[in-house]
């Protein structure tokens, strides 16, 4: 897949299930979205989900998918797939698919990971877009997303409160980088915005830094058999054609 992110949180799996599998709880920590809805529809699995992501105080882009999830594997660990698209023009996004993995340890943590990828629109201004700017933004949030959860499950950080550590931290940073280019000789505020970019946050302020972006184990960077089964099932999500997203291994 195009995209890896991994973490490892200590919290029971069951826990971290239901914080990343009900579209309430995932929502909340999930920077990539502001809204998750699970459709009208049958109980048993997979399950359609629209989603909403407010780029701009007075604009939201939206989309549907189709998620289905194995909680008991003979190896202990837990798998959930999905696949989703968005019609709004306004995504550069056209349709993409992806997986969570969770895995225990045996010193108690969880290794939590996902792999995905998708098809940006808008051609080939989309494509280079994609590439130098939207998918290293995307990266990012999603492993930050993914240490927000971290926190809200190891040190009972609820993610709105990381959410406002993290933009005074930030808002911190940025005043004292102002201070120093502003009163302080070149090398000086130079070395002092250097120390402040590098300088590690806070424990309790999200970091997506502190998530591997590299496969631990050469499987996790595999698609699970759950998702190619959503893909030989035809389960894309409603008012989109079906089209696997180039780049997929």
């Amino acid at each position: 897949m195009g995209l890896y992110i991994e973490t490892r949180i200590r919290v029971p799996l069951e826990e971290l299930w239901r914080r990343t599998q009900e579209t309430g709880e995932h929502a909340r920590w999930d920077v990539r979205f502001t809204r998750i809805d699970q459709l009208p529809g049958p109980v048993e699995e997979p399950r359609r989900f629209r989603y909403a992501t407010r780029v701009l105080p007075f604009l939201t882009v939206a989309g549907t998918g189709v998620s289905a999830g194995e909680r008991h594997r003979p190896d202990g660990t837990r798998t959930s797939a999905l696949r989703f698209a968005s019609p709004d023009r306004l995504s550069l996004i056209a349709e993409g698919r992806g997986y969570w993995r969770y895995v225990p340890e045996p010193d108690g943590t969880v290794r939590f990971l996902t792999g995905y990828d998708y098809q940006p629109r808008g051609g080939r201004f989309g494509r280079i877009a994609d590439r130098l700017v939207f998918r290293p933004v995307m990266g990012w949030a999603t492993a930050w997303s993914f240490d927000r959860l971290r926190l809200w499950c190891e040190r009972d950080v609820r993610p709105e409160r990381a959410l406002a550590r993290a933009v005074a931290e930030t808002a911190v940073r940025a005043g004292l980088g102002l201070l120093a280019v502003a009163t302080a000789p070149p090398v000086v505020a130079v070395a002092a915005v250097v120390t402040l970019l590098l300088l590690p946050p806070l424990p309790s302020t999200p970091a997506a830094r502190r998530c591997r972006r590299r496969p631990t184990r050469r499987d996790d960077g595999r698609p699970p058999a759950l998702l190619r089964g959503l893909d030989r099932e035809g389960a894309a999500p409603p008012d989109r054609k079906r089209s696997d997203p180039k780049g997929d291994t």
